[in-house]
């Protein structure tokens, strides 16, 4: 079940670096993207970064909603988080259908989420002109954050209690996923 979470604790769902998803609708056209440079950058208010190419249809549907949303998948969902990375919806209309993404919308937002992930963040666009042209770089403020509690409670992650179908992933290149590994607590 999806709990909510504080908006400064939002951060922490991105905070361990995970690959994610990138979604956002305008004009009732909706997409997904993968995206490995993702990052928390305040918590007071919650913000975070995401790079965005200039050649991804997501990116103009962020650009002209102003809005977008981050969500964590989980390990178990690594062959859709690769095929959303690796097709484009400029090329592929039916690339959401065609990569088995379920999408749903949490109440009062009309940004879309896909089904099964770990986390989500919903953001506000930050526009920053210089930066998203210079650098790909987009700003969001989170919204509103919410978690599966399986494997996030109490304002932490679980990965050293949950199945590695329930970790998060982490993408090298050419295809290489990492799950997360165990915890090492330093008192």
């Amino acid at each position: 079940m999806l709990q909510p979470i504080e908006l400064s604790q939002s951060t922490r769902l991105i905070n361990h670096g995970p690959t994610v998803m990138v979604s956002a609708e305008h004009g009732g056209v909706a997409n997904v993207m993968s995206v490995a440079w993702a990052c928390a950058l305040d918590y007071a208010p919650s913000r975070l970064t995401v790079v965005l190419d200039k050649g991804a249809f997501t990116r103009g549907l962020v650009e002209q909603g102003g809005w977008f949303a981050v969500q964590v998948p989980l390990a178990e969902q690594a062959e859709m988080v690769m095929a959303v990375g690796s097709q484009s919806r400029k090329n592929n209309p039916d690339k959401l259908a065609d990569c088995g993404v379920e999408l749903f919308y949490q109440e009062g937002f009309g940004v879309p989420l896909v089904k099964g992930c770990a986390a989500y963040l919903i953001c506000r666009l930050l526009p920053e002109p210089h930066n998203q042209q210079s650098y790909d770089l987009f700003i969001g403020e989170v919204a509103a954050a919410w978690a599966d509690d399986r494997v996030y409670a109490g304002g932490r992650w679980l990965f050293d209690s949950v199945p590695d179908g329930l970790k998060t992933l982490h993408y090298v290149s050419a295809g290489q996923f990492y799950r997360i590994g165990s915890g090492l607590k330093v008192e």
